[in-house]
């Protein structure tokens, strides 16, 4: 099956310029491509997952990609999807986060050692940043030469800028479309980078850049659409009582990651499966077919495959053994995740298990802590408490600690530091 047709067939492919074109192109290795990363973070997330994973599918089939880092547009912040203006960002924090997606991109696709375009017929990544030349633009000329290739009727029609008009939509974010076509035309005319890929909510945005690429230098250019991420009740993926889900280790361990993955929806297994897993699709048909006592080994399945694409087969044996300590008695419980108890968290000698759950990032206050202990959802090793007032001593947590757990899908080993 060539890359389009696995696309296809994995529910992949939401909306497109041409089919037919994108399709051959794409098949036989000829696409340069680009997709864009907006730096509003120092850490890409569990949103950006869907567009890391086509990259490499596509650098696998042939085609080379663009990784387009928004160090200009990252100053004004794109508003697809917001119902509030995005914080602005200084460019000495818009450049650490551009190395910081670096680093991590290079886990799914392969980039020139350069980081500069070098043959044309290699298929090596490049990252390319649109300060090189948005931050230079004099507003006049560009108005001027860009302005009258776009129609504010059909602007102010667009998708991407329909929850920002409710709310009041600044001229400042107007401008996006317009930045973000420029973007497609600098790529064409620097790099024959001849399509776009990304989210389906950018699909407004993508049309501006091919139809500014046909006025300005008469040319084809194309774009391409993947399904969004969503969970069975519509609502986008990747996200956590504690926010996003990042690919950081730092921000999001390993372990925690597998987790998310591990805990989806039934409804979701199947779909995560073939979006995001680069498994056969003969293997994940097969799998459909297994009968509902199976779902939690699909869930394994699922959790395994996108720790080890993130973070490395070892995090992931670790994370997956992890897990199998605390849900299934098995595996090394020293690699569940560790909270420790400090001198300060202790009074008189002791800690209620408020404080503990406070202290081991289970609960972000007190009075979340009471509420979970009260509505019965947290476990103090094997004990469930409902008192508040329960407390324990320093020597309770020595050793390998204790495993706190808060509702089903939260726990930490929490120990205390030996004096």
């Amino acid at each position: 099956m060539q890359v389009f047709e696995e696309l296809k067939e994995r529910g992949l492919l939401a909306q497109l310029t041409d089919e037919k074109e994108i399709r051959d192109l794409i098949n036989r290795g000829g696409a340069t491509f680009y997709i864009g990363f907006d730096p509003t973070a120092d850490s890409l997330h569990v949103g950006h997952f869907m567009a890391l994973c086509l990259m490499k599918r596509l650098q696998m089939a042939g085609n080379k990609p663009i990784a387009l880092v928004g160090g200009g547009t990252g100053m004004i912040g794109d508003p697809t999807g917001r119902s509030d203006l995005r914080q602005v960002l200084t460019v000495e924090t818009i450049q650490h986060n551009c190395d910081c997606f670096r680093k991590q991109m290079s886990r799914f696709i392969d980039f020139s050692d350069s980081g500069k375009p070098s043959d044309d017929s290699a298929n090596k990544a490049i990252m390319v940043n649109n300060a090189d030349w948005l931050l230079d633009l004099n507003y006049m000329e560009f108005i001027r030469d860009i302005g009258p290739c776009f129609s504010v009727n059909n602007m102010l029609r667009a998708e991407c800028y329909k929850q920002r008009m409710e709310k009041g939509l600044t001229f400042l974010e107007f401008n996006y479309m317009l930045l973000q076509s420029y973007d497609f035309l600098m790529l064409y005319e620097k790099y024959g980078c001849q399509m776009q890929f990304g989210g389906d909510d950018q699909w407004s945005n993508m049309l501006g850049g091919t139809e500014l690429i046909r006025k300005k230098l008469g040319k084809d250019a194309y774009a391409m659409t993947i399904t969004l991420l969503l969970n069975s009740e519509g609502k986008k993926m990747g996200k956590t009582a504690k926010g996003a889900v990042w690919l950081d280790a730092d921000k999001t361990t390993p372990y925690e990651f597998y987790q998310y993955w591990r805990n989806v929806d039934d409804a979701d297994v199947m779909k995560c499966l073939n979006m995001l897993t680069f498994l056969p699709i003969e293997q994940i048909k097969e799998m459909e077919n297994w009968d509902d006592t199976r779902i939690n080994e699909k869930k394994e399945i699922l959790a395994f495959e996108l720790t080890k694409l993130v973070h490395g087969e070892d995090e992931a044996n670790k994370a997956q053994s992890g897990a199998k300590a605390l849900f299934a008695g098995g595996g090394d419980s020293s690699l569940i995740p560790v909270a420790e108890l400090k001198d300060g968290d202790f009074r008189d000698g002791s800690i209620d298990i408020m404080g503990v759950l406070v202290a081991a990032g289970l609960n972000s206050t007190r009075s979340d802590a009471r509420r979970a202990v009260e509505q019965g959802g947290v476990t103090f090793g094997e004990e469930k408490v409902t008192d508040i007032k329960t407390c324990y001593n320093k020597e309770t947590f020595k050793g390998d600690g204790v495993i706190v757990r808060r509702g089903k899908k939260n726990f930490k080993r929490v120990v205390c530091a030996e004096d």
